[in-house]
């Protein structure tokens, strides 16, 4: 009996252990579930599973494919003086679009100071509760928990949710919008880039630095073939996605503008032209990176600048980190000068004389446009004279010229014809492809390694046509080959997607300003920053 009643304690003892126990066992299983650290022997957390990037067509690289091939994966490490970084290997464009962003690893990241308490409600099951419910020494039912999470692990928790109703909205679950739903071939995936969008509306916040002064910083041309940079400046400073709070913000923008560099301190006789320049940059870079904890913790993965002068990418080079890890809106998005799809976003370049669109946008039918084809521009970069030596004065149906005969408008001419030759100067960019969309024209892209404006969204195929160099001198037998009804379909695609390079002012949704975000917007969606420190 005494036996019996020694081993009736033991029972009960070990009841009262697996009670204190179960809901600590519990806490750790969720724990481990919402992440784990980021190895380096520090108690780190992360919030989400691993995310995949999202498929905007059904020829993007699957998730198991992703999953299988993970030198296509980004990781930035930082840490003291040891840096190291593993880009992808090789990675093959689409011929008419940018693939979709890469997935993004930024490790060993500091914490924000700021910090949000969060409760973890644990209830034991049932028969738990039966089995401990005759001991007078029995836990509370639902013990509570109390965890602390940074602002910036909370932003990361709601990004993590975006994410999974983006992937979720591939299969065909949207959301209504009484402005705009996309829908159409124009789209890779209409579903997917309206989910995308209105999330991008509830979350997407942007901190602008305030260090620098005008005219180098906080400002830029709003007219000109130039006007992409004042015009995304000044309408971000003065938007309703900009936060005051750098904890609550999810990308940080350096407000320099290249072409008021160019302007206010290019030296044409000086023996380094671009150190001026670079030092300009590096000095700004520094001064931020000094004063905030924001650069460092990321190592500039979440920061982003924005240039449509030829020189922009040369200038991010100014700072290693810049130019690698940092999201570069680029007017001049070419990948031969290391441009990179997976975390760089190609802007439109937007030729505005006025600073305004008044009188560029629109054109008539397709059935009053006689000119097949037409082309007229500087005899600049490698590609222009080809074009000009095969085309100018050679066919009348191919309205090629260096320069346009006297009293003849250049806008005229593109409204009069049915589709507009674009071809790369001495940089990719060119104001020819908006122009050719505002006036019902449609573009024909002439350019080596150049990713189109928005292509992780837009599909270009549907609305423009492609011809490598070599094919210029079949460039009328391309054309002529298109046929009427796959050209009317062309052009009313065309003007379907205007309102993506429209600049509006105020801004409206879908222009030119909120697609430039948006773009920025996946970009950051596609960065995950580990490694944030258990508070």
């Amino acid at each position: 009996m005494k036996g019996c009643n020694s081993n009736s304690r033991m029972l009960s003892s070990t009841a009262r252990l697996l009670g204190f126990m179960l809901p600590l066992l519990v806490v750790s299983v969720i724990v481990v579930s919402m992440g784990s650290g980021s190895g380096s022997g520090s108690s780190n957390w992360i919030f989400a599973s691993n995310y995949y990037p999202w498929t905007w067509s059904s020829s993007s690289l699957s998730a198991a494919a992703f999953d299988e091939a993970p030198e296509l994966r980004r990781r930035v490490v930082g840490g003291g003086e040891e840096r190291e970084e593993a880009l992808a290997a090789d990675y093959t464009l689409q011929r008419s679009a940018a693939a979709p962003p890469l997935g993004v690893l930024v490790a060993e990241a500091e914490p924000p100071s700021d910090e949000t308490k969060v409760e973890l409600l644990i209830t034991p099951k049932q028969s738990t509760v039966s089995a401990l419910s005759n001991d007078t020494h029995a836990l509370p039912s639902t013990p509570k928990i109390s965890k602390r999470f940074t602002n910036f692990q909370v932003l990361e928790a709601k990004l993590q949710k975006a994410r999974a109703a983006i992937r979720n909205a591939k299969n065909g679950n949207t959301s209504s919008d009484p402005d705009y739903i996309p829908s159409g071939p124009i789209y890779w995936n209409p579903s997917s880039f309206q989910t995308s969008y209105l999330e991008m509306e509830k979350l997407f916040k942007v901190f602008i630095y305030k260090e620098g002064e005008q005219p180098i910083f906080h400002n830029g041309p709003c007219g000109s073939i130039y006007s992409m940079e004042g015009n995304f400046i000044y309408k971000l400073e003065t938007s309703s996605f900009r936060t005051q709070n750098p904890d609550k913000a999810s990308v940080y923008f350096l407000p320099f503008s290249v072409v008021s560099m160019v302007h206010f301190i290019y030296d044409r006789g000086a023996p380094d032209h671009w150190l001026p320049l670079k030092q300009t940059v590096k000095d700004y870079v520094d001064l931020v990176a000094g004063r905030y904890q924001y650069w460092n913790r990321s190592l500039g993965s979440d920061h982003f600048m924005l240039s449509c002068h030829d020189w922009g990418p040369e200038l991010s080079k100014s700072v290693p980190e810049l130019f690698k890890n940092s999201i570069r809106a680029l007017c001049n998005a070419n990948v031969s000068e290391g441009f990179q799809p997976s975390k760089d976003v190609s802007i439109p370049e937007i030729n505005l004389p006025s600073g305004r669109t008044n009188g560029l946008i629109g054109g008539p039918s397709p059935s009053r446009r006689p000119i097949l084809a037409f082309f007229a521009g500087g005899l600049h970069g490698p590609i222009r004279p080809i074009l000009l030596e095969h085309w100018e004065n050679k066919d009348p149906e191919i309205e090629v010229h260096q320069y346009l005969p006297k009293g003849v408008s250049y806008s005229v001419m593109m409204r009069r014809s049915k589709f507009c030759i674009c071809p790369s100067g001495y940089e990719v960019a060119s104001p020819r492809m908006v122009e050719a969309l505002y006036t019902g024209c449609v573009p024909v892209l002439v350019k080596d390694g150049y990713v189109p404006p928005f292509s992780d969204v837009l599909n270009w195929k549907a609305f423009s046509v492609e011809v490598s160099v070599k094919e210029i001198p079949d460039l009328k037998r391309i054309l002529a080959g298109i046929s009427t009804r796959q050209y009317i379909r062309m052009q009313r695609r065309g003007v379907a997607v205007r309102r993506h390079f429209e600049v509006n002012l105020p801004p409206k949704r879908y222009d030119v300003f909120h697609m430039t975000l948006h773009s920025i917007w996946l970009r950051r969606m596609n960065i995950r920053l580990n490694g944030v420190e258990d508070s």
